[in-house]
């Protein structure tokens, strides 16, 4: 994979790594990690931190790559120059490749005339065959050469392991570039030649490289007639695009195809892979939730839809609510209070009794998150210090009138000549004394109640929060919102 030059990484390029992964563990294989940094103008330290982190906090870990070695490194290409430089002096030699000195316009110009003659453009062999007395007058010139790679006079057909037998015809490949003239290698050349020393078997990817699949088949059968690698051309497997709103191809501008992004708003790695999973691919007709290790039980790559997938925000928050209700209290609770770390609600050292709070609430959020981005403004009132605790001014002005007041007021007095605080008596003492003795409706009597408590009328169950509030504190917030409402 090559770290993203901007922004995070795609949410495709995720998908791309889940079905390899996926694949690599159904079969007992080894999963390989590559970074394809050889273009250095354009990839970055951030970028490839950027990867890196992702992948760790999905859980796609690798058992060759970057950090963990490997019998076939270094794994980062950008650390792999001289052997490039090495193979494509042997290509050369054999005749498998040549010097090209057609420049930029040169080349355009020849493309415009095929077009215009109703031709398909593409390299038409023009430095092929050089004479020594040519090869002297471009480099009298100053011209720099490239290495083009000589492609076979014959169709190219290979078994792709999604969309079944392709056929290319050689009018539609010319001859590539495998070197830049500066020496700077390409990924036409450097992926074909680790994939060969590597001995990789298998390699899914995106359908938008479909193109150069043909031109890498023929390059590992020069790589084989040199010696390079062990002569095995891998299977390949082409995924379907994954597509945006608008039936466009997912954009890296569009908001959702930032994969770092569904961490920071607080998915489960487990929700975004289920997700990313069924963007071509299905564990069952009629089953849309699985986890991870059941995906890779049964993972078939030749049952991966061919056709574009539609990337669905909702639908994608309606899998990771699933697996949030999914987890175990406690494993979800130490989430909550890592996210709320990240949200600034808790410091980086948490105290016991705040992450005691948390474990006891995590229950009674659990059923009504989708994410853990909802986790601040669900639990807060319980962790914040009185001197900085908030009312949401909208919520107050809605329900903190005169009546609310009134409301909150019988609720203090009547809490406050309570002589137990459990949920229990909570619920018993504030419905006889609001419900039965004032007339009211439950949620006439217990909205003000709750947003002079939780600062917001969405907030986990009332009497539960109050006993986690304790009484000290839910008695003093109550009568702080008829104090703010009488100086008001």
């Amino acid at each position: 994979m090559a770290p993203s030059p901007t922004g995070s990484p795609h949410v495709g390029l995720v998908r791309t790594a889940l079905y390899n992964w996926a694949f690599a563990r159904h079969h007992g294989g080894t999963f390989v990690f590559r970074v394809e940094d050889t273009d250095t103008a354009r990839n970055t330290q951030e970028s490839y931190d950027a990867l890196i982190d992702l992948f760790t906090w999905l859980g796609l870990t690798w058992d060759e790559g970057p950090d963990v070695g490997g019998d076939f490194g270094p794994y980062r290409q950008s650390e792999r120059f001289e052997i490039y430089a090495d193979v494509a002096r042997r290509l050369r030699e054999a005749g498998r490749a040549y010097d090209c000195y057609c420049s930029t316009e040169e080349l355009e110009a020849r493309n415009e005339a095929a077009r215009s003659e109703g031709r398909a453009p593409g390299y038409d062999g023009h430095c092929r065959d050089l004479s020594e007395e040519q090869v002297q007058a471009y480099e009298a010139e100053g011209r720099k050469p490239v290495l083009r790679f000589r492609m076979p006079d014959r169709a190219i057909t290979f078994d792709d392991l999604v969309r079944g037998e392709i056929t290319f015809q050689p009018e539609n490949v010319p001859d590539f570039v495998l070197v830049r003239n500066n020496g700077h290698p390409l990924y036409t050349l450097v992926n074909p030649v680790d994939d060969a020393l590597m001995e990789i078997t298998h390699v899914l990817r995106g359908e938008d490289i479909l193109s150069s699949t043909p031109r890498q088949i023929a390059l590992y059968d020069a790589l084989a007639e040199i010696g390079v690698g062990n002569g095995t051309t891998p299977q390949f497997g082409h995924l379907p695009y994954v597509m945006g709103q608008g039936n466009k191809k997912l954009s890296k501008r569009d908001p959702e195809a930032n994969a770092l992004g569904y961490r920071d708003a607080g998915f489960l790695p487990e929700g975004l892979l289920n997700y990313l999973a069924l963007l071509g691919w299905a564990i069952a007709e009629d089953r849309d939730v699985f986890g991870i290790d059941e995906m890779v039980e049964v993972f078939d790559i030749r049952r991966v839809n061919p056709n574009p997938a539609r990337f669905d925000l909702k639908k994608c928050e309606a899998i990771n609510a699933s697996h949030v209700r999914a987890l175990a209290v406690d494993d979800l609770a130490e989430r909550i209070v890592a996210h709320l770390q990240r949200a600034g609600v808790l410091s980086a050292d948490v105290t016991d009794e705040q992450r005691a709070v948390v474990h006891a609430a995590t229950p009674l959020v659990q059923e009504r998150m989708v994410t853990l981005d909802e986790a601040p403004a669900m639990l807060e009132f319980l962790l914040v210090d009185e001197d900085a605790f908030t009312r949401d001014p909208a919520d107050v002005a809605k329900l903190l009138d005169e009546q609310g007041v009134a409301v909150v007021r019988a609720a203090h007095d009547a809490l406050a000549a309570a002589s137990e605080w459990t949920t229990e008596s909570i619920d018993a003492t504030l419905r006889r004394s609001l419900v039965e003795e004032l007339g009211l409706k439950p949620r006439n009597a217990f909205g003000p109640v709750r947003v002079a408590l939780t600062g917001r009328k969405v907030s986990p169950p009332l009497f539960e929060s109050l006993e986690l509030l304790g009484r000290e504190r839910s008695l003093a917030r109550l009568a702080s919102a008829q104090q703010e409402a009488d100086a008001g």
